[in-house]
């Protein structure tokens, strides 16, 4: 499992300008099983991902498609942790902390 930190490197205008390209980059790894939760930081200066995959090359490759990375908008930290705990009401906690914000 991987915790993926995107910190932008550019004002957050030039980051607006590629949101929709980021957002279409979620959706599809969403959909291929690869991540699992994903949010702005507080405060906005970047994300974060919780994803898994085969191996820490994969997730590395795997992000040098966001554009955020590819256009030199942000840079990427990938921390790998094997996960040997979770609670039993994760959707729950998150529904929870959203609904405060």
């Amino acid at each position: 499992m991987f915790i993926i930190e995107l910190t932008y490197t550019a004002d957050l205008p030039r980051i607006d300008a590629r949101m929709r390209e980021h957002m279409g980059f979620l959706k599809k790894h969403y959909a291929s099983g690869h991540f699992l939760v994903s949010g702005r930081k507080i405060p906005r200066d970047g994300g974060i991902i919780l994803a898994v995959g085969a191996d820490r090359a994969a997730i590395e490759a795997l992000m040098q498609e966001d554009p955020f990375v590819a256009q030199g908008l942000a840079e990427v930290r990938i921390i790998e942790f094997r996960a040997s705990q979770r609670t039993s009401d994760i959707q729950a906690r998150i529904d929870e902390d959203t609904s405060k914000k």
